[in-house]
Formats: C-alpha cells, structure tokens, sequence
C-alpha cells in the first residue's frame, strides 16, 4: 500500500476500474463458500472488494484496502471498512466468522493478519486460496513462469494456516464456463487471455511489465492461431471442471486474542 497526497491506495485502486465486468461471481463457488461458513451468523469479509460472495443472509462487514472496489460495491451490499486484514478497525470477538476469498496473497505480513483473525473471530475462517506445492496450469508453466514463480512466493502453504487451528482443505475444481474471471478460470477459453480487459482485472497479469506480458502473449496467439494450443491440450476441450489448485481451506479457531 502506497499514499499520495496523504490518501492510501493500493495496487486495486489503478486495476480495479473494471473489476465487476470480468469478476462475477460464481454460484457454484458461492454455494460451497456458504456450506462452509455453517452456522456462523456474523462473518467479517476480508479483502471484500465489490461484495461478490458475501452471503445475504448474515450480518456481514466488508473489509477492503481500495477505495476504487469499495465504489464498486452494489447498492445494498454490506458495510465497507477501508482497511487492511494486518489492522482491523474492529473489536475483540465481535464476528463468528472469517471470510477470505484470493486475498491472502496480497497481505503484507501474513502472521499479523493471522492474529488479527484470531482476535476479532470467534469460530471459524474461510479462505478461498491456491495450493503453492502443486505445478500451476498451463497458462503459467508455458506462457507466463513469471506469475507461478511470484505466486509460489507470496501463497502461504496450506499447512500455515494451522497457526489459526484446526484445518480442514478441499479441492475446488473450477468449472469450464467460470464466471469469475480470476487466473485460472478460463482454462478451457484461451483466447480470453487475449482480452486486455480480462488480463487487468487478473492482479497477476496487471503487476506484469510489457517486457514480460508481451512474449507470453504472443506465444499464445500464434498456438491459438495455428492450432498448436488445441494438439497440445486437447483433452481439456472435453473436461467440465479442472483441478487448478484452488482450494477451500476451512479453520476451526483456537487459542483466539
């Protein structure tokens, strides 16, 4: 987080202009984010951005770093705090539980994030994340190391977030047709990548250079254009769903602040 002219702004505030067009949310991904959250009625939402998987039917309060994605949140979305998951402006044990969707990876310390879960949290925290142990798509081992080799890097490893307590992980396989547009979500849609507007509301595409998107994506048109891209991947064409490594990891607090 940068300030100027003493306002704070984030990486969100320049890459998230366009965010509700390409970044709707899933339903499926929804379902299983409420089966996880159980029974919690108060859940405090981190990282919330434009409010996409809050559920309806709780007491919910938005946390979220960017002024630019608290703009974008829908009229009659639950209150947004503009604040980081490392300072929580809210009380001790005030929320049953802890929402997280693809936002531990931008947290600045992680373990201080951690204990503020755990102070403000009774219950239970969700986080919707990506396994930094497994190899990535094929969209980041051919066309952009770059990414998996920065994502490796700020991903906690799923055994971190036993510091929270009891850990349960699932898979999440990432339907075909995905309407949230996040990294991995047009697996089986290649030339989507294509779309300047996909690519910047991908945080992983927009932290690029020009000298590092630009090799990729001509990679990538020329094996879409002379049909390598399908004799190397064909067999995706026939798949609904993918592992790509996200997954749904569900802690049960312990020791809370």
């Amino acid at each position: 987080m940068t300030r100027r002219n003493g306002v704070s702004e984030t990486r969100y505030d320049t890459i998230g202009r366009t965010y509700a067009a390409t970044r709707r949310p899933d339903p499926r991904l929804a379902a299983r984010l409420v089966q996880a959250l159980g029974d919690a009625r108060s859940v405090v939402n981190l990282g919330a951005g434009t409010g996409a998987y809050e559920p309806r039917d709780r007491l919910v309060t938005a946390i979220e770093p960017s002024r630019t994605m608290i703009q974008q949140r829908p009229r009659g979305a639950a209150p947004a705090l503009q604040a980081s998951a490392e300072a929580l402006p809210l009380g001790h044990a005030t929320f049953d539980a802890v929402l997280a969707i693809l936002t531990v990876h931008h947290w600045s310390d992680q373990s201080r994030a951690f204990a503020e879960i755990r102070r403000v949290a009774r219950r239970r925290a969700v986080f919707f994340t990506c396994d930094p142990a497994l190899p990535g798509s094929w969209l980041t081992r051919d066309y952009f190391p770059m990414i998996r080799s920065r994502d490796r890097g700020r991903m906690p490893a799923l055994h971190a977030f036993r510091a929270l307590g009891h850990v349960e992980s699932v898979t999440v396989p990432i339907p075909w047709d995905c309407s949230d547009g996040f990294l991995a979500a047009f697996w089986r849609r290649p030339h989507s990548y294509l779309d300047r507007r996909v690519r910047q509301n991908i945080s992983s595409f927009a932290e690029l250079t020009s000298a590092e998107l630009e090799p990729g994506l001509w990679r990538l048109e020329q094996d879409l254009a002379s049909g390598e891209w399908d004799r190397r991947y064909a067999t995706l064409r026939a798949l609904d769903e993918l592992d790509c490594g996200y997954r749904l990891v569900v802690c049960e607090l312990t020791g809370a602040i």
